[in-house]
């Protein structure tokens, strides 16, 4: 008998992030003596804590494949709401929605904290003597999600499409520089990436035989501000201009900052952002040739620009979603659907899993051995491992009267059968 799905995703989004949700409702459609009907969880799990389940059993098939060229979250949601352990009331709404619309399958699309969601439904579910099948999808932009050995995942869907993006941002800002260095001679961008330099590490792939006056400034770097105003100055005596990549995560000094809901800082919507502490404190310092530094902070387009979206990565998305209904079929419960790089010269993965509580809460740190010697480069090595991560050709957009055609899902829901619910962490105390 077909038992009903649940997919659903949290945390940030990614350019790719919708080619997965499309590889496991395409895949569901193929095992129809398993699966019933799919639901999305409306904003994550929030909307399965609201029992608020948009039904895409029954959307068009265009709207379904038109996923791959949608970025961002906006088709079904996403949140950043972490159910602790002490939520367990959350927990057993999540088990009481599963049973009134005969859950069967659960898919979590999402990071670190996501896979700890997972993994603690899965538990649950199994003591609760629950028929469910709980399966992670893997998802975030950081590249961090796994172990550092790169045994569990050898990289995350997002990633490749993030490190197009800065392959293409430091491109057209050299060219930028290159042009305006009598009046601008530093430019300072700044790259996303909290602790773990996965991003800013990309921006090498814009210059792999190192042509440029390029800088880069990992959280791992661990250079001091007064280090980096003398290598910049350095750059400046020898090139007369410098572009300088730094994570929002680098040690710039007291930034007035802002957590998330996770307890992480919110660069985005702190005081003042770390370009813009570099660039005041090279402006004050003075630099040894005439002009004034000046910052740039690409935002929220790193992981929302179906543009710049690498076709590996949409492919890749797109089967491990499939990997993760193909887990589900088999009625193993507990996994994270997964990608490993086979060994040689020749890009190459094969998708596999990887256990859900070896991945919950992991965070795979940038490797030490590919942070270069002076500690404002990375190594071939690092080179090597993310070129082929961001494909060869640019995604053939759909556009309608040269506006970009995205899926839009008619609003379609499950019939609520439970009572209204508010969240835990959200009640008045």
């Amino acid at each position: 008998m077909p038992r009903n799905v649940i997919v659903a995703q949290s945390g940030g989004p990614s350019p790719v992030i919708n080619s997965s949700l499309r590889g496991i409702v395409e895949a569901c459609k193929q095992f129809p003596e398993t699966f019933g009907t799919v639901y999305a969880g409306w904003h994550g799990i929030e909307g399965v804590l609201k029992e608020e389940l948009l039904n895409l059993s029954a959307q068009d098939d265009e709207e379904i494949a038109l996923l791959r060229y949608t970025p961002a979250a906006g088709a079904i949601g996403t949140c950043r709401y972490k159910i602790k352990e002490t939520q367990q009331e959350d927990f057993q709404r999540i088990m009481d929605v599963f049973k009134a619309h005969d859950i069967g399958y659960f898919f979590y699309n999402g990071g670190n904290d996501s896979m700890d969601t997972a993994n603690k439904v899965a538990k649950l579910a199994n003591d609760q003597g629950l028929d469910l099948v709980a399966v992670g999808v893997p998802k975030t932009i950081d590249n961090d999600v796994g172990d550092s050995e790169f045994k569990l995942i050898d990289h995350t869907p997002g990633y490749g499409s993030v490190a197009r993006y800065w392959m293409g941002v430091v491109q057209n800002a050299n060219e930028e520089n290159a042009g305006s260095c009598p009046a601008d001679p530093v430019l300072v961008l700044q790259a996303m990436g909290r602790k773990i330099g996965f991003i800013p590490a990309a921006a090498r792939l814009a210059d792999p035989n190192r042509e440029m006056p390029l800088q880069i400034y990992m959280a791992e770097s661990k250079v001091s501000p007064e280090q980096l105003c003398a290598n910049v100055n350095e750059q400046l005596r020898c090139d007369g201009r410098c572009v300088v990549v730094v994570s929002e995560g680098f040690d710039a000094g007291e930034l007035g900052e802002v957590k998330d809901s996770f307890g992480h800082t919110s660069f985005g919507s702190s005081q003042m952002t770390v370009a813009q502490k570099v660039v005041n404190l090279l402006n004050t310092n003075g630099l040894p040739v005439p002009g004034k530094a000046r910052g740039q902070v690409p935002g929220t387009d790193q992981r929302a620009t179906i543009a710049y979206a690498s076709i590996v990565d949409l492919d890749e998305a797109y089967k491990v979603g499939q990997q993760a209904v193909l887990i589900a079929v088999s009625k193993e419960n507990g996994w994270m659907s997964t990608i490993l790089r086979e060994p040689g010269p020749i890009y190459n993965v094969r998708y596999d899993k990887a256990p859900l509580e070896a991945v919950a809460n992991s965070e795979r740190m940038f490797p030490q051995e590919w942070i270069a010697e002076n500690r404002i480069d990375v190594t071939d090595e690092f080179v090597a491992y993310a070129k082929p991560l961001v494909g060869e050709d640019w995604p053939s957009v759909p556009v309608v009267n040269g506006r970009q055609r995205l899926t839009r899902f008619n609003p379609i829901y499950a019939e609520k059968k439970l009572t209204d619910y508010v969240l835990q962490a959200l009640r008045i105390k």
